[in-house]
């Protein structure tokens, strides 16, 4: 049983790192404030959609504009990787944070800026295209789709979330998924640096 669940639960826990839910609801929570029930409904909504669709077309579409680019997987690893680790520092250090280019009652917010670059950006495209080659597209899509979900749920739970954690309990947590992330990077690298250099 946790045999076959194993590629799952790979292939969600570094889409989950990338995804980074909770670390976007005190962006979320400031973006709606004011904001009716149906209309951050709408919202969560929007960028949900918008998140997996953009995730989804660049998980199929990837591999053929590299193959069409003349670019490899392990050349992918190397450069995905690269970036994924400039993300994760660069959100590390003091004072960073995800730039929000938006007023808080623009009525396309969920579609920019939460539905891509908060949900989908660089490190959930990098990361989808790395899960798909490791374990499939069939794994990858349940992993992707479980992700969404889950934001769904913290998204739909802001007010509940903040008032358990609090903006400071939010923002340890955020730190602790872009560590990971920065670990995911490195990994990244390394098996890229073999699949080109050593095999």
């Amino acid at each position: 049983m946790m045999e076959a669940l194993r590629p799952y639960i790979l292939s969600f826990i570094p889409l989950f790192v990338a995804v980074d839910a909770i670390g976007n609801i005190p962006i979320f929570f400031s973006l709606v404030e004011g904001s009716s029930k149906a209309q951050k409904n709408k919202i969560i909504f929007d960028a949900v959609i918008t998140a997996m669709v953009i995730a989804v077309i660049f998980m199929f579409l990837g591999t053929w504009v590299f193959s069409l680019l003349g670019i490899t997987i392990p050349d992918f690893q190397i450069a995905g990787g690269a970036l994924l680790f400039v993300i994760a520092v660069r959100l590390l250090l003091p004072g960073a944070q995800k730039s929000v280019l938006t007023s808080s009652h623009d009525k396309d917010m969920g579609v920019f800026p939460l539905g891509t670059p908060l949900i989908t950006g660089p490190a959930v495209l990098t990361t989808t295209l790395m899960m798909m080659n490791s374990f499939g597209a069939a794994v990858t899509l349940v992993s992707l789709i479980l992700n969404m979900f889950f934001v769904w749920i913290t998204l739909v739970k802001t007010d509940t979330i903040m008032k358990v954690f609090g903006p400071s309990g939010t923002r340890a947590f955020s730190k602790i998924m872009y560590i990971l992330l920065a670990a995911i990077a490195v990994m990244m690298i390394r098996h890229g640096i073999i699949g080109a250099f050593l095999k």
